[in-house]
């Protein structure tokens, strides 16, 4: 079985990873095209894709902000972002979902925090489904509270790793 390899996102990467984001989230809690591109564009240094045969299959993204809100809806189109904060905020996990089950998502989700680490950062934060929280426990992070937010019309849970 090939191994997947894990690059920066470029321009050329936006229409796929939109298409992975648009077919493994649920209704309005997907980025749109444009929140992808942008993201792409203005933090590629946070904007990992995990190719399997030369195809993508999977991407992790965030920003970067001196204060985390992670109720803060524009700061999804890296409004407020600045590359040199030392907090990261984690926008997007996703794995296509026809290689979904294969531990994948962990793999990238480490790759992240190895690169956001070489990076001099100091802390990642998420927001995640209930049912996620043990899976993000057991990967390091910590839970904080339920989230202000209400993305795309569901609950979330904020959680935080100190690097």
């Amino acid at each position: 079985m090939t191994s997947p390899v894990l690059r920066l996102a470029t321009p050329n990467d936006t229409d796929r990873c939109y298409d992975i984001e648009a077919a493994a989230y649920e209704g309005d809690e997907g980025a749109t095209r444009e929140k992808i591109a942008t993201r792409i564009v203005q933090y590629p240094e946070g904007f990992l894709v995990m190719t399997l045969n030369d195809g993508i299959i999977g991407f992790i993204n965030g920003g970067c902000a001196h204060e985390v809100v992670m109720s803060d809806e524009a700061f999804k189109e890296l409004i407020g972002h600045d590359p040199a904060a030392l907090n990261v905020v984690i926008m997007s996990v996703v794995i296509d979902p026809a290689h979904q089950g294969n531990g994948y998502a962990t793999t990238l989700m480490q790759a992240f925090v190895e690169h956001m680490k070489a990076l001099g950062k100091q802390t990642i934060h998420l927001m995640c489904k209930e049912r996620h929280v043990p899976l993000y426990e057991r990967m390091g992070y910590r839970y904080v509270k339920p989230s202000d937010s209400d993305h795309g019309g569901m609950a979330w849970h904020e959680m935080v790793m100190v690097l």
